[in-house]
This record gives C-alpha cells, structure tokens and sequence, in this order.
C-alpha cells in the first residue's frame, strides 16, 4: 500500500503533530509500506527556515525510509492571523498542484490543524480517485476563538461550515480522543465512521535515565528540584502560571523552573520573568526532538498545562506520554480526557487549570516526598507501556488504512522499504515521482 500523507508540519520540527506523524510512518514503512510524505520546508514556530533547507517549488528529501516532499509555501511566523492564514492557503494550493508528483497512491491521509491542509486531502484524494482519511488532533475552528486569536462572527461560522464538509466527505476521520468523537458525530458524521487512535509515545527513544545526566551538568541544575515544561509557549498553555508560582517559591532555593521551546507567548514571557526578576526560571529555546530524552530525565517533574477552558476539556496533550515513558510525575493542570489518564495511570498529581495554589502544593509535595514522585513515574512508564505504546497504536492506524484501500493496495508487488536510493530521486524542477 502505497500511503500519501499531508501535513504541515514534520521533522525536523519537532512540534506534537510533526512527531506524531513521524512515528507513525516510520513505523508503516517498518511494516512494509511505502509512505510518502507532503509537506513544507521546516520552519515552525519562527517562520525561518532551518538550516539546509531552501523554499523552493518542491524538493525531495528521504528520512528513515519516508519519501518526503516539500513544496514552497508563503513563510509565518506562529502568530498574527492574517500572515499565518496566507501561509496555510499557500500550502493547499502548491500542495495540490504538485500532488501528482506522487504516482501510484492509494489512499491520502490528511491532519488537521492547520485547517487548510485537512481541507487540501479532500481536493488531492479526488484528484487521485483514492480513499480520503481526515485526521482530527484539535478542534477548528473552537480552538482559535477560545485562545482569543479569532472572533465569532461572520468568518467563524464559514469555517465552521468548512469544518462540516469535511467531516462528511471524507471517507473515514480519526479523532484523537474520544470528546473529538462526539463533536464529529454531532455533526451528522455516523459513529463507525470515526475511529479514536489517542497519542502515545515512541518507547525505543523515550526510555527512562538517569536524572544526573549532561543537561543537568552544563545548566548547573544539581541539588534543584527541576519542575520543567517542554513545548510549544503559546496563547492556550497558560505560562503565566509557572511564573507566578515562580514568584511563589522565589525564597526556596530547593525549585527550578525550566521552560523549553518557542512559539507566540515567548517573547513575552522572557520579558515577564526579567520584570520580576525571576532568577528561578530558565529558559531555553527549542532544542532538537533527540534532545527530549535527556531533558526529561533532567526533570523531577514535567508541568502539562492549559488554560481553564472547556474547549480543553477535549484535548490530551502528547507530551503527557513522552513524560510517562521517562517514568517522570505529571502535573496535569487540564480537566477532561487528560485528567481521567493521569488519575488512571497513577502517573502524576493533578490540579485545577490555572490554580496557583494547587500548583505550589503539588510542587511542594514532590519535592518533599521523592518516593512519591518515583512511585508515579513507575507507574506511568508501566501505563504508557500497556496502553500508549505508539508503535501499537501505529499498526492500528495501518490496519483501518489497510481496510480503506482494499488491503496492499490493488495488489501491487510492494518494493521493500529504501529500495530506490535518495539520489535517484530528483531534488527540483519538474516531472511524476513514481
């Protein structure tokens, strides 16, 4: 079977959907099929291109047996509507002009967020006379309203239509929790239409380590209690909490506040903690997804946050997984789906979103108690391993995939993954890549 996957986003960004969509083909490729990815010069959150890269017309790159294309799209930076809105219509029209140089697919799987790239598998699947899969990780356009990037009003409500259009033309959706579900099928989409394939973790990398590791030594982090964030710092993850209850415990020399990552609130954040003069906050930019492990196994515990809103009740931040598979305590300041896993799992504390109280606590607590946090690190490692292994979760994918295109796909011989070398592909210009 031969799998076309649009997405905005992919390594080396190393965003939530970049991983996830990573993890998931290299381990279709693994189980011998061939995944061709559609996508954009990495450039996520800053809107720069990274190193090596140019925004050309399209170009081909190979990655761990993934055929990747990237096409030229109009350059962003993860903030300001209008400019990023240009940048999600540039890749749904160069992505669909060039899509015919994939030949030989037999189903296209789609993402969204962003949510012209969901909408760009419908024109693509059609194109091509091939099943059409909508994967749904957030919920558009709720999300941007409840972040206060949109408005209500006249424009909402054309993508909301958008939104319903998609969901019942496509030919299967998988949500990511079970709440994605139910406001799908509440758009008239059947119940066996959707299929729930929650996050996970990759367990061959996220492995747990020693705490008194590399990072901890070169950012003189020993003899601290490191409560870290590592992620996208943006307008729904509520960063202004860590740095309140970093004003807190300012006087108790025992805390570190990490916060890792980039994204629209950074700047100003940076400038909140010089304000105060917050010399228990460390902030770093975006490190590179193979440093994840390490700065994990730096943490004594991983801060998942969003701000109180009942759209959040709907989502399952990944990076609760990665901080399971380290066999870190959580503390989940979201309500939800999110709460029901930690509490579950036995993996972490859990507090109200966005209360300073609880979150002081719950820090408090683990560092007075090390037995506890290592207790709910054991547990979450023996959790993420039962239920949340992305490899499992990956050949769940396969299989409805496999359903949808009628198996190995018409019954074509497959080659075997990384049969024709990269330099046979041609990197620019013009012509049908089989």
């Amino acid at each position: 079977m031969h799998i076309l996957f649009l997405t905005h986003y992919f390594p080396p960004e190393v965003n939530a959907p970049a991983s996830r969509t990573y993890e998931n083909a290299r381990h279709w490729v693994r189980a011998g099929h061939r995944v061709t990815v559609l996508t954009c010069v990495p450039n996520h959150p800053a809107g720069v291109i990274y190193p090596g890269y140019r925004n050309r017309l399209w170009q081909w790159e190979e990655l761990d047996g993934i055929r990747v294309l990237r096409v030229k799209t109009y350059l962003s930076p993860n903030q300001g509507f209008s400019r990023r809105i240009l940048n999600y219509l540039s890749y749904l029209l160069c992505a669909t002009i060039l899509a015919p140089l994939v030949a030989g697919v037999d189903l296209v799987v789609s993402t969204t967020p962003q949510f012209f790239c969901g909408l760009t598998g419908f024109l693509v699947s059609h194109m091509k006379r091939v099943p059409w899969v909508l994967e749904v990780r957030d919920l558009w356009p709720e999300s941007i309203v409840t972040v206060g990037a949109m408005r209500r009003g006249r424009g909402v409500r054309l993508l909301e239509r958008v939104e319903s259009f998609m969901y019942r033309r496509a030919d299967h959706v998988v949500a990511l929790t079970h709440a994605f579900k139910r406001h799908i099928t509440a758009r008239g989409v059947a119940d066996q239409r959707v299929t729930v394939i929650k996050n996970g973790a990759d367990l061959e990398r996220f492995v747990p380590a020693s705490r008194d590791n590399a990072f901890r030594a070169a950012y003189r982090l020993d003899g601290r209690f490191v409560a870290s964030y590592v992620g996208t710092h943006g307008m729904a993850h509520a960063l202004d909490l860590v740095l309140r209850a970093a004003q807190r415990l300012r006087s108790d020399p025992r805390f570190l506040f990490l916060l890792v990552g980039d994204g629209a609130e950074k700047e100003r954040l940076l400038a909140e903690k010089e304000r105060l003069g917050l010399d228990n906050v460390l902030m770093l930019p975006q490190h590179p997804k193979e440093l994840m492990p390490e700065i994990l196994a730096a943490s004594d515990a991983s801060l998942v946050l969003l701000k109180n809103s009942e759209l959040f009740r709907t989502v399952i931040p990944s990076k609760m997984f990665e901080a399971m598979a380290m066999a870190r305590p959580i503390i989940l300041g979201v309500a939800g789906e999110s709460r029901e896993i930690v509490e579950e799992g036995a993996c972490g504390l859990c507090i109200e979103p966005e209360s300073l109280d609880q979150l002081v606590e719950a820090l408090e607590r683990l560092a007075a108690s090390p037995e506890l946090a290592a207790s709910l690190g054991d547990s979450g490692r023996s959790f993420v391993i039962g239920e949340y292994d992305r490899e499992k979760l990956a050949l769940r994918f396969l299989d409805l995939l496999s359903s949808l295109a009628g198996g190995a796909g018409r019954g074509r011989t497959l080659p075997q993954p990384g049969s024709r070398p990269l330099d046979r592909l041609p990197q620019t210009g013009t012509g049908s890549v089989a």
